[in-house]
């Protein structure tokens, strides 16, 4: 299996949600196909909502059989649940609460008060993905990541220069110092990211810009998180114009400009 690394440019923010959407839904349906089951882990942020939300209103949702799927999130904010700053509570509001699934296919990360730190909450959620996992695995097999950029170039919740970022052992780690709010949260470690078959990272606007050519550019992962994030079989940057307008044309190659007739080259 090798990694290809592609990078997709939409014209804007609703034509790039839609087309990641369209994709997802393509690949999922062909994962099932041949294994039966699948593991998708989500973000939040607006670009990730807005993406489940246009799977929500896609045609097509009704041709995944979405029974067959169990979700997972590559971090969360340490909020109690149901907490709209939460990324599982974004992410039913947008899709899972308009599917009929079983609460044994959202793994959600634990909340405060549900063990009696985060830090044991950490531990705990690692024993859920354990739980989950096949032959003696630490974790499950993820098919899809998605993952969303910060303007710093942080993934999940690994921020630049912070000691989560270059954790290899850790499953699941408990950051206390997030410089976004709220402080505390809940991520998995990017050896774990980076065990899914797709990594999808899906960023918007010129803030995003700068992230994107330093991830591109292959720029120290300590600095930009995001330079680090690499899928088993394939990582895909989904970028509208305004996060690769600084980016320099030979990180971006023109064959990778997203059109209509593209919709086959992620599948």
């Amino acid at each position: 299996m090798s990694n290809e690394r592609r990078v997709l440019v939409h014209p804007d923010k609703e034509a790039l949600a839609g087309s990641v959407a369209a994709r997802f839904i393509t690949k999922i349906i062909d994962v099932l196909d041949d294994l039966g089951e699948a593991n998708v882990c989500l973000t939040g942020g607006t670009m990730g909502s807005a993406v489940l939300a246009a799977i929500n209103s896609s045609p097509a949702r009704d041709s995944v059989d979405w029974s067959r799927i169990t979700f997972w999130w590559g971090d969360e904010r340490y909020l109690p649940l149901g907490d709209p700053d939460r990324n599982d509570t974004q992410s039913r509001a947008a899709l899972l609460d308009h599917l009929q699934l079983d609460a044994a296919q959202i793994k959600s990360f634990p909340a405060p008060g549900d063990q009696p730190d985060i830090e044991q909450a950490a531990r705990y959620f690692e024993q859920v993905l354990a739980d989950a996992a096949i032959d003696g695995a630490r974790y499950p097999r993820f098919d899809v990541t998605f993952l969303g950029v910060g303007p710093d170039g942080h993934i999940a919740s690994l921020f630049p220069d912070h000691p989560a970022v270059r954790e290899t052992e850790r499953v699941v780690v408990a950051e206390t110092a997030s410089p976004k709010p709220p402080a505390e949260r809940l991520s998995l470690t990017l050896p774990v990211i980076n065990s899914s078959d797709r990594v999808w990272l899906v960023l918007a606007g010129a803030d995003k810009a700068s992230a994107l050519g330093l991830a591109l550019a292959g720029a120290n992962v300590n600095d930009v998180p995001a330079a680090g994030a690499e899928g088993r079989k394939r990582t895909v940057f989904f970028v509208d114009k305004e996060a690769a307008a600084e980016v320099p044309e030979n990180l971006i190659a023109p064959s990778y400009y997203w059109t209509s007739a593209d919709d086959n080259s992620e599948r």
